[in-house]
């Protein structure tokens, strides 16, 4: 076995998981997920059935990553974020199956906050950071940096989550990452 699973920890029949993966106690991966490499999945996490993890992606304590929700490489979920995949739950009307479940992806390297919602059926983009606390409601675009409820841009941060200051002609470097960016209508592209 080339991963580590707390003693304390369920993981279900059909489950893949990649090479150097770590899932800590009190966690349980559902049947039929796929967990990619190098992943720390903290205490008390719950990966719902079918849930597709990319390759190293951190996921805090106290986080439920339910089925409809996926999450690309390098994604970091902070402590007791919140998924949904319900639109409109009733608990005298139950919806329960994946024909009722929202889609909800999480792209490359996105950021969430600890305590942060993110309402099912939006795209969080590439790099972007959802402050904590923040209620996401709608898609996230690249490199946005968004906070409140409901979350609203503040900010763009670049790929090292360094604030980007744009120049007149919409121009901004990263030392950290060594990339520039630039914002046009509303959006900032790596260029």
């Amino acid at each position: 076995m080339d991963y580590y699973i707390n003693q304390f920890a369920v993981v279900d029949d059909n489950v893949e998981i990649g090479e150097g993966t770590k899932i800590w106690h009190f966690s349980h991966v559902q049947s039929g997920s796929k967990i990619g490499k190098k992943c720390v999945l903290g205490q008390n996490v719950n990966v719902g059935n079918n849930v597709k993890i990319g390759n190293f992606v951190k996921i805090q304590n106290n986080v439920s990553v339910y089925e409809g929700v996926e999450l690309e490489d390098y994604v970091f979920c902070g402590p007791s974020m919140v998924f949904t995949n319900i639109i409109d739950p009733r608990s005298k009307y139950p919806q329960v199956g994946a024909e009722f479940y929202k889609k909800t992806l999480v792209k490359e390297g996105a950021s969430l906050g600890a305590n942060s919602t993110i309402v099912c059926g939006h795209t969080i983009g590439r790099f972007a950071f959802v402050g904590a606390g923040a209620v996401v409601t709608k898609d996230i675009p690249d490199f946005a940096l968004v906070v409140g409820n409901p979350a609203r841009i503040v900010g763009w941060l670049s790929e090292a989550g360094r604030k980007l200051t744009f120049d007149k002609d919409g121009f901004a470097f990263c030392e950290k990452s060594n990339k520039k960016y630039k914002l046009e209508n509303k959006m900032v592209v790596e260029i």
